[in-house]
């Protein structure tokens, strides 16, 4: 493809983003813009041009999906050999490439979750926790690790941090170094541990340094309103001296500073870099003229940026709707959906949002009476399966002794081993279900754009398991709306709208709740083309009396 043809499929603002080629590059993406677009055809571009030479770019995203749908942009213009890898991927094939050369031995092995060493350093402790206050503290050791502080450090400033599954400060920190001598004692790491060690070994290793400079010269950094301080030192490093830098983000989306994460890099880009071309995407593919005027009344006043424009249909306006329960609140969504799906519409084309994962217990239930088949995301994990930690354990296995065999001989052969076949069982059930999840290892496969070896095949699903990458279904999605991040659907229900759930109950200061609004509007932004909202005035009939979110009277003022 010649470099002007690639030109032709943007709009004005994307074409001057994708010429911009030397020197640092700051898109300010919004929501529904066409950054994929934007970022793929400034790499095609540049490499039509000869600016960049494709196997020295390295696109970094945050999740596998992200990577996966960028590598499949750049195939369909006909590039090739562009390394497109989450921060964690690219930090681990590092280690493991130098680790040898240094210590000796392999790099140790990444733990898959945190939950279960938490889970035994707390009984050693005497403690029980449910399955949301593991997850609440393994969020604060990610927290601590991405702000690059020690234990030493997180202890001098615990008891100003939140409160985490109603600990002490004292306990919490206890907890941590429990986890982590833990952890060292079996010689494991966790996806933290892979970035601060990559990033020590770079530093105390100039040949390692010096080696991964040569090899990737050009920079592309999506979603950067999330970057940590650990990620952004590593990215410095990589950087080096030089400056061909393209970041990716929007601040209007900035919801993981509970990670640790800070858009203040993105606010301060042009700061840094005095020479940057700073270019903004405002026209709006995804949504209806009504959900996007809708959209931009949360941002009023929020940021610099300019609000979004339409370029859809003029569409419905959302609707509003209050419930005397959740129970009420849940069967009027199931009913909705179902005369949807009456209509036509496909279950992968609808969502149910929510703030926190709890919430989701009565729509399940609703749609259940109703016999409407859904997908949680978040909720009881695809990859905490009986049968699909057996495949992955024997994908592991098998690609120990055969790492180079092809890819789609060997997982077919492990999969039938655990009684998979290529035709579905006819009736549903417990059999049915495990062949779905099977057959989904399957399709995962079948989706990559690259032929793979058993080996690599093992270490997409492994990255898969920690970005919580899961293989999408033909159900209704329900999810938090941190996890419906980066997704979109046709009919989006944005469900349980009150104070105390958003902004959330221990959303105390200025800037804390200004994250939830932010939350709001990316929940509202994943609709296409049908928004509803929705609160329950009580839990139960008559009982304690909920206040709508006060985030509806933005959008309704």
């Amino acid at each position: 493809m010649q470099p002007d043809q690639i030109l032709e499929r943007l709009d004005p603002e994307q074409r001057e983003a994708a010429i911009s080629l030397v020197g640092p590059t700051c898109i300010l993406a919004g929501a529904g813009t066409g950054k994929t677009r934007t970022v793929t055809h400034r790499i095609a571009y540049g490499i039509a041009k000869g600016y960049f030479a494709a196997n020295r770019i390295l696109a970094l995203t945050y999740t596998n999906r992200a990577a996966g749908e960028l590598r499949s942009r750049l195939r369909q213009l006909g590039i090739t050999g562009v390394s497109v890898k989450t921060f964690h991927a690219a930090a681990l094939a590092q280690l493991q490439y130098f680790w040898p050369q240094f210590a000796g031995i392999s790099a140790p092995s990444v733990i898959e979750s945190k939950a279960k060493l938490i889970f035994q350093v707390a009984e050693s402790l005497k403690l029980k926790f449910d399955t949301a206050s593991i997850r609440d503290i393994a969020a604060e050791i990610e927290w601590r690790k991405f702000s690059m502080l020690s234990l030493d450090d997180y202890e001098q400033l615990a008891a100003s941090r939140p409160k985490v599954a109603g600990l002490s400060a004292e306990v919490l920190v206890q907890l941590q170094r429990g986890y982590e001598e833990a952890k060292i004692a079996s010689n494991r790491l966790d996806w933290e541990d892979v970035l601060i060690l990559t990033l020590g070994m770079l530093r105390a290793e100039p040949r390692a340094l010096a080696h991964v400079q040569q090899q990737y010269r050009f920079f592309t950094v999506d979603e950067y309103q999330d970057i940590s301080p650990l990620q952004h030192e590593l990215l410095d490093l990589w950087l080096g001296d030089h400056q061909d830098l393209c970041v990716v983000g929007d601040p209007n989306q900035t919801i993981y500073s509970f990670t640790g994460a800070t858009s203040e890099y993105l606010h301060n880009f042009t700061n840094r870099y005095e020479s940057a071309t700073l270019v903004s995407l405002t026209r709006n593919y995804r949504s209806t003229q009504e959900i996007v005027s809708f959209a931009n009344k949360l941002t009023r006043d929020a940021t610099d940026m300019s609000p979004l424009v339409s370029q859809g249909t003029l569409g419905t306006a959302p609707l509003i709707r209050s419930f005397d329960s959740l129970a009420d609140e849940a069967k009027a969504i199931a009913k909705s959906i179902s005369d949807r799906l009456e209509q036509g519409i496909s279950p992968a084309e609808i969502a149910v949002l929510y703030r926190v994962n709890g919430q989701a217990e009565p729509i399940e239930h609703a749609l259940s009476a109703l016999g409407i088949d859904y997908q949680v995301r978040g909720g009881e994990r695809y990859f905490s399966r009986q049968d699909v930690q057996q495949a992955l354990a024997a994908f592991r296995v098998e690609a120990l002794s055969s790492p180079d065999a092809p890819s789609f001989e060997a997982v077919s052969k492990v999969l039938r081993s655990l009684g998979w076949t290529t035709t579905a069982p006819a009736e549903r059930g417990a059999a049915y279900e495990r062949w779905e999840a099977l057959n989904a290892l399957m399709q995962i496969l079948e989706e990559q754009v690259e032929e793979l070896t058993l080996a690599d095949f093992s270490k997409e699903l492994e990255e898969r398991v920690r970005s919580q990458h899961e293989p999408v279904k033909a159900a209704v999605t329900l999810a938090t709306m941190h996890s419906a991040k980066g997704l979109e659907w046709d009919v989006v229900y944005l469900a349980g709208l009150t104070d105390g759930y958003l902004p959330i109950g221990y959303a105390k200061t200025e800037a804390e709740i200004a994250e939830e609004r932010r939350l709001f509007y990316v929940g509202v932004t994943r609709a296409r083309k049908q928004l509803s909202l929705s609160y329950p005035s009580a839990d139960v009939p008559g009982g304690r009396k909920r206040e709508p979110s006060r985030f509806l009277k933005l959008v309704t003022a």
